[in-house]
């Protein structure tokens, strides 16, 4: 599983141009599923997410969390994390999860996330999504359970 963490002011998902979900302060999550995950995976890194400290203090340090600074998240399912480019240009889908399971486990993440007291909203699965943010720093954060 790999999460792509940006701390973002402001972050929107539209789809057929009609705006779908929208935080201010929080996290925009690039949530991907690899072939061999489960659930121990998802919650492993729903309490990394709920845990990491990457926002101010009054200090300008990162140590505060997304519970401390009252912040949402807006996850964004995309299977593209596990494009391989190795051998050729046009990128190979072979490690991502197929459609229906990565869809039951995507739904399961988000609500772990909830499970981990966190204010969640999310794109569409398998829909043609635009994605608009504001980078806070800018700060991405990488997280992968591989």
């Amino acid at each position: 599983m790999k999460v792509i963490v940006q701390r973002v002011e402001k972050a929107s998902v539209t789809v057929k141009k009609t705006v779908i979900s929208q935080i201010n302060h929080g996290f925009l999550l690039l949530v991907g599923l690899h072939k061999n995950d489960n659930y121990k995976d998802i919650a492993y890194v729903a309490k990394k997410i709920a845990k990491l400290r990457i926002f101010s203090d009054e200090k300008g340090l990162m140590n505060l969390n997304i519970h401390q600074v009252q912040g949402e998240i807006l996850s964004i399912s995309q299977f593209t994390l596990y494009g391989d480019t190795k051998k050729q240009n046009r990128p190979g889908f072979s490690d991502a999860m197929p459609y229906a399971l990565a869809k039951e486990l995507y739904e399961s993440f988000n609500k772990e996330l909830i499970n981990q007291g966190l204010n969640v909203k999310e794109g569409l699965f398998g829909e043609d999504m635009k994605v608009s943010l504001v980078n806070d720093g800018p700060v991405t954060i990488i997280i992968d359970t591989d």
